[in-house]
């Protein structure tokens, strides 16, 4: 999956039901996997708002691709 990043590298910041389109994660089993450290961190954009680097959870999908590859697993499913 391609990282749409503008023709100078900047990452961009992603919302939750982006987040979820591209890990094939619901947003409990993120949350989860975020309280188990396993997760990227969300930056927060308000007291009410938060949002991913797109980089950041591309690579964590790319790992776990790795991960299926190597181990036969993922961890979205947890």
């Amino acid at each position: 999956m391609q990282t749409r990043q503008d023709p100078h590298g900047r990452d961009r910041l992603i919302r939750l039901p982006e987040v979820e389109s591209a890990t094939g994660c619901k947003k409990s089993t993120i949350y989860k996997l975020l309280k188990d450290g396993s997760f990227p961190r969300p930056v927060r954009l308000s007291s009410r708002m938060v949002a991913w680097s797109e980089v950041a959870v591309q690579r964590w999908v790319q790992d776990r691709i790795q991960g299926v590859t190597r181990e036969g697993e993922g961890n979205c499913h947890a």
